[in-house]
């Protein structure tokens, strides 16, 4: 038996923290494209089972698209089971797309449920959706046949300790020696996979599409393909996003104008795998001189037309070279010397109002 495990999939996010509003809409478009790519893949596979462990939609108010992209997914695939576990970000809403519940769709609550899969393969799909109300018992009540191949379904964060009244935290200590041979997890937007006991395996499959920079890397879904017989399974991880993230850094330590900096992301930008479908976020680092002169709109300028989009922060640091100012007579000179004596400012503070006041002194605009 096949079967797809994904997760955190939040169709209908806004994408709206660093997109225009255009671009935000495309990016909406492609996670609904995203959804009916790994469809596609599934029934060209032969999947006989497709689990979402949680956070299908990303908002409580669903779009008519999204409810109808899902609903026509089960409808038009009624060979695959669809087993969907309800995350904090989800609702009811798209069932109400249904004029009858599919047959082939499975659905869980708050308390154990588990279902067979398929005729007489002897996998046991079961779930639960953790809440306040079951976390502190919920463990105790999951009984599985041993004989069984059993995956389990739950939505949360995974630790060893016991998960307390917390509703979204999965107690690992708890579950194992259960009987669980995958247990299949959703809430980390990452690939993880780890050992549970001497029999099974937890995996978070992570999310489709990285949706910001705290999403870089391979996103995608990962495929069980499963031995009935000899109860034995292979799990692959298969890369599937549209658009990758990047954070990248450049040291830009030493330069003292906008044209050094260009060459040093310049070369940054040249030796990463990112390109014109990526979304990067460029982080400037190191230590320059209080008079160097960086223009981060101009160097935006200069490096957005290369990717889908791009990013630039500064986080380099000032430095004053003090003693240059010592003995100088200008104003500029005096202006310093002043700052510098000042008791009730941090060193980064002296840095920034030096470089303000380099700047206004110059006739720049200050920024």
């Amino acid at each position: 038996m096949r079967i797809i495990h994904c997760a955190d999939l939040h169709l209908d996010s806004k994408m709206s923290a660093n997109l225009s509003r255009e671009k935000a809409r495309e990016r909406q478009a492609e996670l609904l494209h995203t959804f009916e790519r790994m469809m596609n893949y599934a029934v060209e596979q032969q999947v006989d089972a497709v689990l979402i462990a949680g956070d299908l939609y990303d908002t409580k108010k669903i779009s008519a698209a999204a409810r109808n992209t899902v609903r026509e997914a089960i409808l038009r695939n009624p060979r695959i089971d669809f087993y969907y576990l309800k995350g904090n970000h989800d609702a009811e809403s798209f069932l109400s797309a249904l004029e009858e519940m599919p047959a082939n769709l499975k659905l869980f609550d708050k308390n154990w449920r588990s279902y067979p899969a398929g005729e007489e393969s002897g996998i046991v799909i079961s779930g639960v959706e953790l809440c306040r109300e079951n976390a502190a018992f919920i463990y105790n009540q999951l009984v599985l046949e041993p004989e069984k191949f059993n995956i389990v379904m739950l939505h949360g964060q995974e630790t060893e300790r016991a998960a307390g009244d917390g509703t979204e935290v999965i107690a690992l200590r708890s579950l194992r020696n259960k009987g669980i041979d995958y247990l299949a997890l959703g809430h980390i937007h990452s690939y993880k996979c780890g050992e549970l006991d001497a029999r099974g395996r937890y995996c978070y499959c992570g999310c489709l599409e990285g949706r910001g920079f705290d999403e870089c890397g391979e996103h995608g879904f990962v495929l069980l393909d499963i031995d009935e017989k000899s109860r034995t399974f292979k799990q692959e991880f298969i890369p599937f996003a549209r658009r990758k993230l990047y954070t990248l850094e450049a040291d830009i330590t030493g330069s003292m104008t906008t044209a050094d900096v260009a060459k040093q992301i310049g070369a940054v930008l040249d030796g990463a795998e990112a390109d014109a479908e990526s979304l990067v976020k460029l982080v400037l680092t190191g230590r320059v001189d209080v008079e160097c002169e960086k223009n981060p709109e101009l160097l935006t300028k200069q490096f957005e037309d290369r990717y889908y989009f791009f990013k630039l922060e500064d986080e380099s640091c000032l430095e004053v070279d003090y003693s240059a100012f010592a003995l100088d007579e200008s104003l500029k000179g005096e202006f310093v010397r002043t700052v510098m004596a000042a008791e009730d400012l941090r060193e980064e503070e002296k840095a920034e109002i030096i470089r303000y006041g380099i700047q206004a002194l110059a006739g720049e605009e200050p920024g």
